[in-house]
């Protein structure tokens, strides 16, 4: 039988990527953004989809179930970064990165983990490297994507019984666009490619990473 994922940030670069690694695994993916798209590669898209509303995350669950019958995996891409120092930065971004990193984690995870409580599935989130030593402008990013890394860990906790495993990367810098817009002087042959990244979140929702749940994996590259 297909298995059936759910990606949010279905529509940036790590999301679009990821879509197409598991949709070339033989996965039925669903693709989730607040962005309208475009979506390649999905089975479904749902677009305009606000990922902190409760609401609107139940509404998404149905329509999965509805079409699917089921749900498999989910991987949490969605989420933002912001460079800006803890002393002159403003106090709003720090309300942001947690809406954009930690919160849509969250309700999406809750809103869907009765479909992956009944399938035995899987949730691969997407930390930082910079949740475990926070540089300079990384104050309010690195202290929301601690937050997903403790998510990720308390959640795998209350459903390893349910046979519902949850895991998180935290890659590096990841070689995107816009990366390469606001670092033209770095060397991005270090940087963790969307191609490589994809291919651990695969593993990490596939049956031969079963025996793994409540893992924080790096995945630095060469940074």
């Amino acid at each position: 039988m297909t298995r059936t994922v759910a990606v949010t940030g279905a529509a940036g670069a790590l999301g679009r990527k990821t879509v197409e690694v598991l949709a070339q695994a033989g996965w039925n993916v669903v693709g989730l953004d607040l962005a309208d798209g475009p979506f390649e590669g999905v089975a479904l898209g749902l677009g305009g989809v606000d990922l902190t509303d409760e609401g609107a995350m139940e509404a998404a669950a149905d329509r999965i179930e509805s079409q699917f019958g089921k749900l498999d995996g989910l991987v949490n891409i969605a989420g933002g970064f912001r460079w800006e120092t803890v002393i002159e930065g403003d106090i709003a971004t720090w309300d942001r990165l947690y809406a954009m990193n930690v919160k849509t984690t969250l309700v999406t995870s809750r809103a869907l983990e009765p479909l992956l409580r009944a399938s035995g599935g899987a949730i691969v989130n997407i930390g930082a490297a910079a949740s475990i030593k926070a540089a300079m402008g990384m104050g309010a990013y690195a202290a929301s994507k601690a937050g997903v890394a403790r998510l990720t860990e308390a959640l795998a906790e209350e459903l390893k019984d349910a046979g519902v495993r949850v895991n998180a990367v935290l890659p590096s810098i990841i070689d995107t666009p816009a990366n390469r817009t606001d670092m033209p002087d770095a060397d991005f042959t270090r940087w963790v490619t969307p191609q490589a990244l994809a291919n651990v979140i695969a593993f990490l929702l596939s049956a031969e990473a079963s025996a793994v749940t409540g893992a924080l994996l790096p995945v630095t590259g060469r940074v």
